[in-house]
């Protein structure tokens, strides 16, 4: 489920994320170890990596970031471009630990081609994931509303691709005339459904509560 707000931000959206995940857990009948009471924990994605592993991601460009993930030796490197580097690290070194209600927050920029700059941060957006039991539930951000920005994000994403991202977002122009046109300050979200029901239901994977799981589109 995806849901958007006109003049919100994700501090706006952080709060019903809280307000929500209670009234779920009492709605299914929830009695496992995640509890929800608010205000939910939250750390940064880049203090959460340098916690975990010693390794401050924005001091290094994509090669620096390859050799200090492979001397941590906690994960193997299989990328070259900077964003997978830094998202496998954080998959590998921080995701699994995160049993109890966390918003993850302010991601780099290049992991987060729609989201808004976050002021006084340089390289840093307002984005957030939420996290429990060890995997992501939801992402949201402060939409990027800004199409010059949102024109050079793009362009930086076709690098990526061309560099080997395979989650590199195309370029839409389409999208880019659009925001020309005027957006208000928005807070989007995206919630996996599928996750909550996992979560809630105190299953271990998403294929044990689709409804037919050997189908594929």
């Amino acid at each position: 489920i995806e849901w958007y707000e006109a003049y919100a931000d994700y501090e706006d959206v952080m709060a019903r994320v809280e307000a929500l995940m209670p009234r779920l857990a009492a709605a299914a009948g929830y009695e496992g170890e995640i509890e929800f009471p608010k205000p939910f924990r939250r750390v940064s994605f880049v203090d959460s990596i340098k916690d975990a592993t010693g390794i401050d991601i924005m001091a290094f460009d994509d090669a620096g970031l390859a050799d200090a993930i492979r001397e941590w030796g906690g994960a193997e490197v299989h990328a070259d471009t900077w964003p997978v580097l830094a998202d496998a690290l954080f998959s590998k070194a921080v995701e699994p630990n995160l049993i109890q209600p966390t918003f993850v927050v302010d991601y780099p920029k290049q992991l987060s081609p729609f989201a808004k700059d976050k002021p006084g941060a340089p390289g840093i957006v307002e984005r957030f994931e939420a996290f429990a039991g060890g995997m992501e539930f939801a992402n949201a951000f402060t939409e990027l509303n800004d199409p010059d920005e949102q024109r050079a994000r793009f362009e930086e994403q076709v690098r990526f691709a061309k560099e080997g991202d395979d989650e590199a977002q195309p370029y839409d122009e389409s999208f880019v005339f659009a925001l020309e046109h005027g957006m208000p300050p928005t807070g989007g979200i995206g919630i996996g459904i599928d996750r909550l029901v996992v979560m809630l239901l105190g299953q271990h994977s998403i294929r044990e509560v689709l409804l037919f799981p050997a189908m594929r589109s």
